[in-house]
């Protein structure tokens, strides 16, 4: 079973858990999951993932065959058997090397059956018998597949953390660019965008973890999360121009007119070529649950862009410029300002927006002064506590 992914293929549990969260999306088709159902089962029955084809019968998800469960099971305790037999013979007739390698065996095929909690028990067996830096390395990697199977934030946080103390005892330069793209998904699918445009900016000369996703793929999230994280000046030198971009962005539908087109303010392509990527986003386990957050931090980034060439705009110029309605644009705008977002205002009579962008001179002031009062708020409660 490869779940390095050395032979450039996605970690099959992770193409499973993709299949899964597709089969619980209402915007898949019925006759789509019907397909979907049917390589569930297949992979589920390839594996004898037992515990979870228990949980999706009970979840209605796949049908109960009770004789299909027993035979797994029965199938799972013999192999059981055998692998405690090869330690025993391991630790009694071999060195530590074989020992641990009986381990490491017994602890994948734990997570070939999708038994997290004896998977990770058994990892940590392993551990203790395993000296390397990079061997303890690759049992790291594997507690990380195990928690984007789950989507078990916890343990990810936790193993991301593990694996940066390993690496101040040593480590491989490949292994840490891995490390990188594993925290770079985790801080994409926890919304923190801008530090995973950053790793995985780090990662696009050097990528290697396919068992984690295709390289257009990682193409696709870097090019998502940078768009939102970096100034325009940024985004040119790192991504519009990146020669490993350009090389893949073309095999993703609608990613190379999203980025040349805001980039070139060419608004109406632009949203074009949004709205057709959405669907992609929605569709991806990942993305899924920020869906909503990224297309309002989008379209911050777009009108922000618009804005930034005028002191002054009609509303008709700036719909006309994105190919909507004066409508649409009043009520977008409306609640971008009252949130923050954007620093302009709406002269509803003349049917003008003017900026009126905040000068970094005067909002350093402004801060100045404020912690100047909370400091001699501080000193004066200081001074009556001593007086007393």
């Amino acid at each position: 079973m490869d779940i390095a992914g050395e032979d450039g293929k996605q970690q099959p549990h992770l193409v499973l858990a993709h299949k899964l969260f597709l089969l619980s999306h209402h915007d898949v088709d019925d006759l789509t999951k019907v397909d979907l159902r049917a390589d569930v089962l297949a992979a589920v029955k390839s594996d004898d993932m037992a515990s979870l084809y228990e949980s999706l019968a009970a979840d209605g998800v796949l049908e109960m065959d009770a004789a299909l469960l027993a035979e797994m099971r029965a199938r799972i305790d013999e192999e059981i058997r055998k692998l405690d037999e090869k330690i025993a013979d391991a630790e009694e007739n071999l060195g530590e090397s074989e020992v641990r390698e009986a381990h490491l065996a017994k602890s994948l095929y734990f997570i070939r059956v999708g038994e997290k909690e004896k998977a990770l028990e058994q990892l940590k067996v392993t551990e203790g018998k395993t000296v390397a830096v990079g061997q303890k390395m690759d049992l790291v990697f594997y507690t990380l597949q195990i928690g984007f199977f789950y989507m078990d934030f916890d343990l990810i946080s936790k193993s991301i953390d593990k694996a940066k103390n390993l690496f101040e005892e040593g480590g491989d330069w490949e292994r840490k660019n891995r490390l990188k793209v594993y925290e770079g998904l985790y801080c994409m699918a926890t919304r923190n965008f801008k530090k995973a445009a950053s790793l995985f900016l780090d990662s696009i000369s050097t990528f290697t973890t396919y068992e984690l996703f295709t390289y257009d793929t990682f193409i696709f999230y870097t090019v998502l999360t940078s768009v939102i994280s970096l100034d325009r000046v940024s985004l040119k030198q790192k991504v519009v121009d990146a020669p490993e971009i350009l090389a893949v962005i073309g095999k993703v539908s609608h990613l190379s007119e999203f980025l040349n087109s805001l980039y070139n303010c060419q608004y109406k392509s632009f949203f074009i070529a949004f709205s057709g990527l959405t669907e992609q986003i929605k569709l991806d386990r990942y993305l899924q649950p920020h869906f909503r957050y990224y297309m309002r931090e989008v379209r911050t980034v777009v009108y922000s862009q618009f804005l930034e060439s005028y002191k002054s705009v009609t509303m008709e110029a700036m719909a006309a410029a994105f190919g909507v309605t004066v409508d649409f644009i009043d009520q977008e705008l409306s609640r971008f300002i009252a949130a923050g977002k954007l620093h302009c205002k709406i002269d509803k009579v003349a049917g003008v927006l003017e900026t009126n962008r905040p000068d970094a001179r005067n909002a350093f002031y402004q801060a100045t002064i404020k912690q100047g009062d909370f400091l001699l708020n501080r000193i004066q409660k200081l001074s009556r506590v001593i007086d007393l």
